[in-house]
């Protein structure tokens, strides 16, 4: 691995044996926010830990710094194995998509963890294979983490895992063998959806029937009304982020219309926080002491639109810079820092570096 990258304690994922149509995406929380059984000491806890490979956690405040998710190709592609179990197994799992990880999708998590151990299930790979144009994400990868743990306070100071199964693999399978995959392989406790949910082949399974079919498998089925974006599209002049066939009703696609027209006020109602865009230095990457400048190849997602962004806020690995000014022009963005005058924040530049610029709640110019 290059020399300053530092590896996340987010683990990339786990192909699972026998559920090898599954994958799993668990993101650390400070130990205390999250339910473990006791299973012996802790001294036999933390050598099991150890042996898995999976790195320990020492804050115990929801939002300390966490380190960059830097990581080379090798560590990025290794998978662990689990033998014979379901890593969701007892869970209850959220259903939906969780790009924008909104109020809605937030309320899903809340209804999980009162019923059990939280889990998001989203697919992947759908535009691959329904031929989906590509988009940067709404929610950096690396930045997932930092958001699902913000949700602990909401969910009993559990933070939610993230679960993602291969669209290609379950594209084919009928709204009864996907309830019966969730029962049988996964082994669940019961799951959780949006009054709206679709799913099975060609969308033919609706809400009544996903909680018809959990009955008939003794899943608990918990469905979550739709949360409703207070502006209902009305005279704010927020109508081109109205999808009519969404009556009103938060979605990934309304926050993605408001980055375009840089309505952060709007982004963060719709979000249940500030936007943040994530960036990675690279050799590209070009300033002085307390400005630099970096292509748009280098976001790792969905930036507002062209402008001039006050009040914005800078952070080096997830750890807290300063006040900055972010601009966005046709190819490039900027970052000034606010009063760091005499500093050398930008100096080396160290390929890897991760930079967020979270924005106040007001548009560009």
């Amino acid at each position: 691995m290059e020399s300053g990258c530092r590896v996340s304690h987010y683990w990339r994922g786990y192909e699972l044996g026998l559920y090898s149509k599954f994958r799993i995406y668990p993101y650390l929380a400070p130990r205390n926010y999250i339910k473990r059984p006791s299973r012996g000491s802790r001294e036999q806890q933390l050598r099991r830990t150890i042996a898995a490979g999976f790195p320990q956690v020492s804050s115990s405040h929801p939002n300390a710094p966490m380190v960059a998710d830097c990581f080379s190709q090798q560590e990025d592609d290794r998978e662990f194995q689990l033998e014979g179990s379901s890593p969701v197994a007892g869970g209850i799992v959220a259903l939906g998509k969780f790009d924008a990880l909104h109020i809605g999708h937030r309320e899903l998590a809340i209804q999980a963890s009162k019923a059990g151990s939280p889990f998001l299930l989203s697919f992947v790979g759908m535009a691959e294979v329904l031929g989906w144009e590509s988009r940067a994400p709404i929610v950096a990868k690396c930045d997932r983490k930092r958001v699902l743990s913000s949700w602990a306070p909401y969910c009993g100071n559990v933070v939610p895992l993230e679960f993602e199964v291969e669209f290609s693999n379950v594209r084919h399978l009928t709204p009864r063998q996907f309830v019966e995959r969730l029962s049988k392989e996964l082994k669940v406790s019961g799951v959780v959806a949006g009054e709206n949910y679709r799913f099975g082949y060609k969308a033919s399974g609706d809400a009544a029937e996903l909680v018809k079919l959990c009955k008939e498998y003794g899943l608990g089925a918990y469905i979550v009304s739709s949360i409703m974006d207070k502006s209902q599209c009305s005279s704010d002049g927020r109508s081109k982020s109205c999808d009519l066939r969404e009556r009103g009703q938060v979605s990934s696609t309304r926050v993605r219309h408001a980055l375009a027209e840089g309505d952060m006020k709007y982004v963060s109602e719709l979000l249940g926080r500030s936007h943040r865009v994530m960036l990675t230095m690279d050799g590209n990457c070009f300033g002085n002491i307390n400005r630099m400048s970096a292509p748009k190849s280098c976001l790792l997602n969905q930036p507002p639109k062209e402008g001039v962004y006050e009040n914005c806020i800078l952070l080096v690995d997830h750890v807290y810079v300063g006040p900055c000014k972010l601009m966005i022009d046709e190819t490039d963005i900027h970052v000034e820092l606010n009063g760091v005058e005499g500093t050398q924040a930008w100096v080396p530049f160290r390929d890897c570096q991760l930079l967020g610029i979270e924005f106040s709640d007001t548009g560009g110019d």
